[in-house]
């Protein structure tokens, strides 16, 4: 177990649960180091708890590269300004979908007002920008490229998708900006503050923006099949605020090739002449398409996205390695023994990552299962 994951890696749990409990730690100082006034709000959140996954999947790939950086003050840093770029979009977001719930707790704009919850995730994202800025340009230069990114996928999904745009790959794109992005970069952080190397930098930021479309893909799912005591969510919360995810979109991309039953014409029939602010009307909506097919559809989906992020990690060990020799020769390490025992240790690590990097993927969709 690594913080809420229960992944079966004892001899990395060994070496980061630890500099997990001290992300935990300085995450909930950051978010409460303002005044009495602002604190509830900032804090409100992250004390609702969370499974911490970008954090978690900073550590893991920090292992990839230099020991002596994997869990240090930088490394855990990242992991912290990660959780709370992750926490700030939950705010804006649970504006932008009227959610009344979030974890389990009322959600901030139904606590505070919608411009109170508004300017609570930019004051997050601003702290979290601080953290980064002393990690240096490059890492800088990431966390404004993810940020951008997660900006452009609310925008294209809130805006109308384009004439001649096909809708499923549309929604792709958007996971991918939403969700994908910033677990894209939570991964590289790890790799890139460590020395792990170029190659090993690309081989998790891939995974992590597959994995990212993947457990967004099982949400969609999870959203329709579960009840709120167990998502912190309403149940169907998409659908009410006119928001088709995959399940919707694959009706209507059947209909447009005339291959959808009647069923799946009826639930469309519904979605666009029936007013969902009803909790009866959504509880529904919601149960039809639990029955429908296109829901194990889109589970298979999120399987694949998760096996394809699994494909990338083939190259993960000879990825570390290169980082590892690169860190040597700059290091100006030439003794033959010493080389030899470095890397046989990097590529020892590096299997353990790679096997808990492939927990972590199945154990993301199998919540769908």
């Amino acid at each position: 177990m690594i913080g809420s994951m229960p992944l079966n890696a004892p001899e990395l749990e060994g070496r980061i649960s630890a500099a997990l409990q001290a992300v935990e730690s300085r995450l909930m100082t950051v978010v409460s180091s303002a005044d009495e006034t602002i604190n509830p709000p900032t804090s409100h959140l992250a004390a609702a708890g969370g499974k911490r996954l970008r954090p978690v999947l900073t550590l893991l790939t920090a292992q990839l590269g230099d020991p002596a950086l994997a869990t240090g003050e930088q490394v855990r840093d990242a992991g912290v300004a990660v959780e709370l770029t992750h926490i700030a979009t939950l705010y804006h977001d649970d504006v932008m979908d009227d959610a009344p719930l979030r974890r389990g707790a009322p959600s901030a704009q139904t606590v505070w007002g919608n411009s109170a919850a508004i300017l609570t995730g930019d004051v997050l994202v601003a702290r979290a920008s601080q953290l980064v800025a002393a990690l240096g340009p490059q890492a800088v230069l990431a966390h404004a490229k993810t940020f951008e990114r997660l900006c452009m996928g609310q925008l294209h999904e809130t805006l109308p998708v384009p004439v001649g745009v096909d809708r499923v790959e549309h929604y792709i794109q958007v996971l991918a900006d939403k969700t994908g992005s910033l677990i894209a970069v939570s991964a590289r952080y790890g790799a890139m503050l460590t020395g792990a190397g170029a190659r090993a930098e690309a081989v998790v930021e891939a995974f992590g923006e597959k994995i990212g479309v993947a457990f967004q893909l099982a949400d969609d799912v999870i959203d329709l099949t579960s009840d709120s005591a167990t998502t912190g969510k309403t149940p169907g919360t998409d659908l009410r605020e006119g928001v088709d995810t995959m399940p919707v979109l694959l009706l209507r991309r059947a209909l447009a090739a005339g291959e959808l039953d009647a069923e799946g014409q009826s639930i469309l029939s519904t979605l666009s002449s029936t007013n969902l602010s009803s909790d009866e009307a959504l509880a529904e909506v919601v149960a039809r398409l639990r029955e429908h097919p296109v829901l194990e559809r889109t589970r298979r989906m999120a399987m694949r996205w998760a096996e394809e992020a699994v494909t990338v990690l083939a190259g993960l060990e000879e990825a570390a390695v290169a980082g590892a020799v690169e860190r040597l020769d700059a290091q100006g390490v030439t003794d033959a023994t010493e080389r030899e025992a470095a890397l046989a240790d990097t590529r020892e690590r590096a299997a353990l990552v790679r096997a808990a990097m492939e927990q972590f993927a199945h154990l993301l969709v199998d919540r769908a299962a």
